[in-house]
């Protein structure tokens, strides 16, 4: 039987280690997509707000420039007398002395109740409007630890199908490993036949002249680009010197 185990590094891109706290690859880009689907929620709340405070500023501009206060005063006075002591100056003297007035009339008034009253939303509102979508933010965060009980909750419910799809996941990695050294394979044919450049030049020549230099530098796998380890294998080629890990080799 073939062996899976150790994953290259290549591989354990591909999967969700349950036990570990760090979101993975796999679930970062649900994560990311989910983020997304908030952010024209956030631009809708954005210019909400912003017109709330763009009205509120346009009100109280308008009471501090538009206020008129009216002032009205006015004085009526009418006094007529007859003279004399005969009867039609007496009755003249009780018919049109009735119409004698005197009337003082002063009016103050404005249009303050007329004018708006703004009332701006204070730093609490403000917080309670964004704090859902804070709280639905912070969801898309932490619904990737859910989502790993998924298939520990199938798999108890449905055993057989449980170890249907491990088969097929351990037939699907040996199909991918074996595609991914021979792609790997092709490209370091390919490599070797192209001259060499600049930088690959003055290692070698480095390599040479130094090789105390070239025992402190860490080197990793051709194909998988495992980091050196002192288990790992040196092409026996005097003209190649290619590092490989021991499952590569």
């Amino acid at each position: 039987k073939r062996t899976l185990l150790p994953l290259l590094r290549d591989e354990i891109s591909g999967f969700v280690f349950p036990c570990s706290l760090a979101v993975q690859q796999p679930e970062l880009k649900y994560m990311v997509m989910e983020l997304l689907r908030c952010i024209p929620i956030l631009l809708f709340l954005i210019f909400v707000c912003g017109l709330d405070h763009f009205i509120f500023s346009v009100l109280s501009i308008i009471p501090s420039h538009s206020f008129v206060q009216y002032s009205y005063q006015t004085s009526h006075h009418m006094s007529i007398n007859v003279m004399g002591t005969s009867l039609m100056a007496q009755l003249l003297r009780s018919t049109i002395g009735a119409l004698n007035a005197s009337v003082d009339t002063q009016v103050e008034t404005s249009n303050l109740a007329c004018l708006p009253k703004p009332r701006g939303m204070t730093r609490e509102q403000y917080l309670t409007t964004f704090l859902p979508l804070g709280t639905l933010a912070l969801l898309c965060l932490a619904q990737v630890y859910p989502f790993r009980l998924r298939r520990v909750i199938a798999s108890f419910f449905f055993p057989k199908r449980e170890k249907t799809r491990v088969l097929f996941l351990y037939n699907k990695l040996l199909r991918q490993r074996k595609n991914f050294f021979q792609l790997q394979r092709r490209r370091l044919a390919q490599r070797a036949w192209q001259p060499p450049g600049l930088g690959t030049s003055l290692l070698r020549w480095c390599r040479q002249r130094c090789p105390w230099l070239c025992r402190c530098q860490r080197r990793s796998c051709t194909l998988c680009g495992t980091p050196g380890t002192p288990w790992h294998q040196v092409c026996s080629a005097p003209t190649c010197g290619a590092l490989y890990c021991d499952r590569c080799w």
